[in-house]
Order: structure tokens, then sequence, then C-alpha cells
């Protein structure tokens, strides 16, 4: 059960996140004006950051624990919808993606370490874990078009906040 309410809290980071990838390069192109190479060079960005930084993030785990870097990864992945939500210009998603790739790294590293830790039965702790991430990735894009679509990308990406913010505090309270 233990396992089940902890995915259940990232849950609304995996709507985000549905949302976040599935809109985002439209959002890069339209509103801040970046062309299809600047798109794939700031994703190409993120990737990199979570590539270089994913063993010592996997260190710090092991010495502080699972949950705060948990809780850190969703703050971040909070600060990257806001701060996406402000800018005007795509330059200043270089940043934004170094941040976004640190927060995916600190996820991916620590949420199945910390299933493993506390499941008995690891791969079906994981196999929830791994159905809740894609229960997000089917809700998020289509929530996100219509968000996008209907109140614009910027209310979008606040609302992704919104729902990081209740991820968080369900984390907190529930793992």
């Amino acid at each position: 059960m233990r396992v089940v309410r902890f995915c259940l809290s990232l849950l609304p980071l995996m709507i985000t996140s549905g949302m976040f990838y599935s809109i985002l390069p439209i959002y890069i192109s339209k509103e801040l004006n970046a062309s299809e190479m600047v798109v794939g060079s700031l994703f190409t960005t993120g990737a990199l950051t979570g590539a270089i930084v994913s063993i010592a993030v996997g260190k710090i785990s092991d010495a502080i624990g699972r949950k705060s870097m948990i809780v850190l990864s969703q703050m971040f992945f909070g600060l990257v919808m806001l701060l996406y939500s402000v800018i005007s210009n795509y330059v200043f998603a270089y940043p934004i993606h170094v941040l976004e790739g640190f927060a995916w790294a600190t996820l991916g590293v620590n949420a199945p370490a910390y299933i493993a830790d506390v499941s008995e039965r690891k791969g079906e702790g994981l196999g929830v874990y791994n159905t809740v991430v894609h229960i997000g990735w089917v809700i998020g894009p289509l929530l996100g078009g219509f968000l996008a679509e209907f109140f614009g990308f910027r209310l979008m990406l606040r609302m992704a906040f919104v729902m990081i913010i209740l991820g968080i505090i369900l984390t907190v309270k529930e793992v």
C-alpha cells in the first residue's frame, strides 16, 4: 500500500510532464520564436544534464535519503513550469532545461530506488510506478493540449505548477 500511495503522489507530476513535453515544443516555437534546431538543442541540454548528474544524484540520495531528493525533484519541476510561464525568449530556456534535466535525473534515480527500498515485491512495485507514469502520459497530453488551446500556454504551465504543488504535499504526507 505504501508503494501505491507513493506512486499516486507522483501522478500530478506525471500528468504535468505529459502536458509539458507534448506541448512544450509548440510553445517554444510559437511563443518564444525558436527554430526547430533550437527546440532540439534545448531538449538535448536537459538530457545531457541528466546524463552528467545522475551518478552524483544517486550518491547524494544514498547519503541524505530518497524522500528529500524526490521532494527536491518535484520542487525543481514546479520551478521549471513557473519559469517557462514567464520567459519571453528561448535563450532563457537553456538554463531552465538544465534545471529540468537535473530534476528528471533526481526523480529517475530516486523514485525506483525508493520503491526498491520499501517494497517486498520490487518488480510489482516498479510495475505500479510504471503504470502511474503511463497514466500521467495518457492524461497529460490531452489536458495540456486542451488548456493550451483554450486558455494559452502560460496558463497551462501555471496549472502544471499548481498540480506539482499538490503532488509535493501528497509526497510529504504519504511517503
